[in-house]
């Protein structure tokens, strides 16, 4: 395999497979973050409970740690090479179109100060190579519009076993499974801990997940028995109705989390027929006379029922029909009286006709006298008497005419209009004397009205007010008739209360018979056995809610327990124990140690430390001091970082792979002893692998250059800054504390043509600034110079060590010390060095300065040639 390190991420990932979603929700966190908040805590549980169906709010969801974001299985064999990232994309404020050279052996150096884009290149490395620390996102150029930037790419130039590849990198697919085989080291490399037992423990990369895994569990099952406690039901307000012998009693005493609160609600629901039937209950088992009392009640229910019949009666005389019906019959009267009346003119019109003749009066006359002929003419058919008859009116004798005349008086009386309107008349008669007459007196006096205002209490005004609607209405109808009231101002017929009197009445009866019931014993019983159920479930549904919360409690402690059962965290410390015992070997312990030793971490040695449980001895690794004292009590943060910087190494080494190795500013919160330690480390592994340093840390990088040419290890070292095109631009010159001191003067001949060209514009503070920094730079050429070229590297600063052996090469003479003493003197004079000395004086002329650089070239020069010959005298 690759390195051991990324082993055990994949055991881990793979064993994980099994354990509820949430804990490997837990897992995915504490791979991408080392510890977990306290939100996360609350999102852990929250999913937990969820998994036992206890509803989230938030509908927060469980993510598994994907196999594509850690690093692949490694290819046994397979070598890995970066050998340029270029074409980046969406990258921070990286500017595009930029290539990084990175050599495929040996170091590899890049150098940005803070702010220059180097972090965007060390991020895309640490999301290409699926590194675990990918905390800082690669976010898009805020010089470009909202929505404009698209997705992070890029192209990494690789060797894959010598072969020329190029993969496509895009932080929103999956990353290339090659990369994976170049290793991080970022901040979740292996730590040390307190343990329970007291020692300052080792842990190896990866297994801090599992650490962590178990203290989340018992985290969240202590959460889980806060909440089951504060949840406990209180069942106080339901104990004395939980003692009835009743229904209700019997549920409350067998509440559980199966309790369905349905099955409750349906028992504390009382209908408005129960609430009835418990009244009469509790009436009939507190009466004391029943038999005395049974007869008033089926009095009274007689009495109800016949004022319910009286007002039937009343109302089936003056219903919408009955009215209906006496208008239809008035109003076909009267048509049929019109049509009389037209006949009837047309007969008076006759000659010889008195005044009146055909009218009421008179056909009353007429008809009077029909009935005399049958007693004066007896025998005789009337109109038809004899010539010489006596009228039976005027008793005048009739003769021809008369005769005549009492014929088309009969005639006119016989005619079909006069009979209709006769007829029609008579029936209308009928009708409204129907009415007139009919019995619409409820009878309701003063006993009648005092029972009806005790039992209908809230409507018993309803029983008068009916009373009168329907005499109202009787005396609408005639008047209607009579034509003194137009027909639609009849008064409405009036709602009948018989409904109210008929349900009473069988009320009346029915707790009749509960009366008689009670006098049985065994009635009685049943009677008093259903009043406590119907006062039990009226006080269930006082309680209800109570009832219902208390359901509700047990029904999420029923879950919340089986939720806390179901946290184990024994096969976490199973799984942790066998990777703790993979790692627990000599081999690993001496290789740590030796890592350690390396980095200058003596006072700390790894120990294999025996831990006997339940008669099986295992072993962890420890971190003790020679003195005997607790490294917890005095390891400071550097030197945290250095154990991260000896496991990642020492766990490298014994996977026995040869990828690639990166590191991000390896040698924060170290001393300057310390990371000279870590640089020569790093030129050592850059023998066998891979090296790429990213750093901001000039003295840092002095010192790997340092020891890449002591080592004579190749060594590339690129500079990375802002430029006019945006972030992470390549500069060809490196830093000015880095270089050489040939290189500074060349350096310094550039600064010298770019001060004449402002000198010329006449931009005098301009001119200034820029003389007073080519003196300071002088200025570190001449000490750059004191030390590498008159001292051969004898003493350089960065370096803890004097070479003695380069004294060889080293003579000093009056002229060099004349040399320096003036070139020092007159950079520091003008660099502003000293201010106040600087402040007094003009600024030197550009040719001056081309002069005075010259003189420090001269003077190198000539110590070269020097130190030639001196090698050749001391051989």
């Amino acid at each position: 395999m690759e390195n051991l390190r990324l082993s055990i991420l994949q055991e881990i990932h793979t064993w994980s497979a099994e354990l509820p979603e949430w804990q490997q929700d837990a897992i995915r966190r504490l791979y991408n973050n080392r510890s977990l908040s306290a939100q996360d805590i609350d999102d852990l549980y929250a999913m937990a409970k969820a998994e036992r169906n206890i509803e989230d709010p938030s509908n927060r969801k469980p993510a598994k740690l994907l196999s594509t974001v850690i690093a692949a299985p490694a290819v046994p064999n397979r070598v890995v090479q970066i050998t340029c990232i270029r074409d980046l994309v969406n990258v921070n404020a990286l500017a595009e179109g930029q290539k990084l050279a990175i050599n495929p052996v040996g170091l590899t150096i890049v150098y940005g100060e803070n702010g220059s884009g180097k972090s965007g290149y060390s991020r895309v490395l640490k999301r290409a190579c699926r590194a675990r620390d990918q905390s800082e996102p690669i976010l898009q150029d805020a010089r470009k519009p909202k929505g404009a930037a698209g997705v992070p790419t890029a192209i990494f130039d690789v060797l894959i076993d010598g072969d020329d590849q190029s993969l496509e990198w895009n932080r929103d697919a999956v990353s290339p499974e090659h990369l994976s085989e170049v290793a991080i080291f970022d901040s979740h490399c292996a730590r040390a801990y307190v343990d329970n037992q007291g020692d300052f423990a080792y842990v190896p990369y990866g297994l801090d997940i599992l650490e962590g895994l178990a203290t989340a569990c018992a985290s969240v099952k202590e959460m889980a028995k806060k909440e089951l406690e504060a949840n406990k039901p209180n069942l106080e307000p339901l104990s004395s109705l939980a003692k009835t012998n009743t229904k209700v009693g019997r549920m409350l005493t067998e509440l559980s989390a199966d309790t369905k609160p349905v099955d409750l609600e349906k028992l504390a629901t009382v209908t408005e027929e129960e609430l009835v039937r418990l009244t009469a209950l509790n009436k009939t088992l507190a009466e004391a006379d029943p038999k005395k009392k049974t007869l008033a009640l089926r009095q009274a229910a007689s009495r109800f029922t016949g004022l319910s019949s009286r007002i039937n009666v009343a109302l089936k005389f003056v219903n919408d029909a009955k009215v209906k019906e006496l208008r239809d019959l008035v109003v076909k009267s009267n048509d049929a009286k019109h049509v009389a009346e037209i006949a009837s003119e047309q007969f008076k019109t006759k000659p010889g006709m008195l005044p009146g003749t055909g009218s009421e009066p008179w056909k009353v006359l007429f008809e009077a006298a029909r009935q005399f002929a049958t007693v004066s003419h007896a025998g005789s058919d009337f109109p038809n008497l004899p010539d010489d008859s006596a009228c039976p009116l005027c008793q005048n004798q009739l003769g021809e005419e008369g005769m005549e005349k009492l014929n088309s008086f009969d005639k006119f009386i016989q005619q079909k209009a006069e009979k209709n309107a006769v007829a029609s008349k008579a029936v209308a008669v009928e009708a409204y004397r129907n009415i007139d007459g009919a019995m619409v007196d409820l009878l309701i006096d003063d006993a009648l009205y005092s029972e009806l205002k005790d039992s209908f209490p809230e409507s018993y005004v309803k029983f008068a007010e009916f009373q009168k609607a329907v005499r109202d209405r009787r005396e609408d109808a005639m008047n209607a008739a009579a034509s003194k009231l137009p027909w639609e101002s009849v008064t409405a017929v009036p709602e009948s209360p018989c409904p109210q009197l008929i349900e009473k009445s069988e009320l009346l009866l029915k707790e009749a018979k509960s009366l008689d019931e009670a006098q049985d014993v065994e009635a009685k019983a049943a009677m008093v056995a259903e009043q406590m159920e119907l006062r039990a479930r009226i006080k269930l549904a006082e309680l209800k809610e109570t009832a219902l919360d208390v359901v509700a409690k047990l029904a999420l402690n029923a879950k919340l327990e089986a939720c806390i059962n179901g946290i184990s965290t024994a096969k976490i410390s199973r799984k942790s124990t066998s990777l703790s015992e993979n790692m627990a070997t000599k081999n690993v312990v001496s290789a740590l140690n030796d890592e350690l030793r390396a980095l200058n971490v003596h006072e700390l040695k790894v120990v294999m430390k025996a831990n006997s449980s339940g008669g099986k001895t295992q072993y962890k690794l420890a971190l003790q001091l020679p003195s005997g004292a607790s490294p917890s009590a005095i390891l400071s943060e550097g030197e945290q970082r250095a154990i991260a910087i000896a496991s990642f190494l020492s766990e490298l080494k014994l996977g026995g792979g040869l990828g690639g190795i990166v590191f991000d500013d390896p040698v924060s919160s170290l001393d300057h002893r310390r990371r000279l330690h870590v640089a020569r480390r790093l030129v050592d592994e850059a023998k066998h692998r891979q090296v790429v340093v990213f750093t901001h840390d000039i003295y840092f990088l002095c010192i790997l250059q340092q020891e890449s040419d002591l080592a004579h290890t190749e060594a590339l070292t690129q500079c990375i800054g802002r430029g006019t095109a945006g972030f992470g631009v390549q500069e060809d010159r490196l830093p000015f504390d880095t270089l050489s001191t040939s290189k500074r003067v060349k350096a310094l001949g550039e600064l010298c043509d770019n001060l004449a060209k402002v000198h010329k514009s006449g931009d005098e503070a301009e001119a200034t600034r820029l003389t007073r920094e080519a003196y300071s730079h002088l200025r570190m050429a001449w000490e750059r110079g004191v030390e590498e070229v008159l001292l051969g590297g004898t003493v350089t600063r960065f370096n803890e060590g004097i070479s003695t052996f380069k004294l060889k090469e080293v003579e000093v003479e009056d002229a060099d010390y004349d040399a320096v003493a003036i070139g020092m003197t007159k950079s520091s004079k003008y660099s502003g060095h000293d201010p106040a000395t600087a402040a007094h004086l003009g600024t030197p002329n550009p040719d001056d300065l081309r002069e005075d650089i010259k003189k420090l070239e001269d003077w190198r020069a000539n110590l070269e040639k020097r130190k030639a010959a001196i090698r050749v005298r001391r051989k």
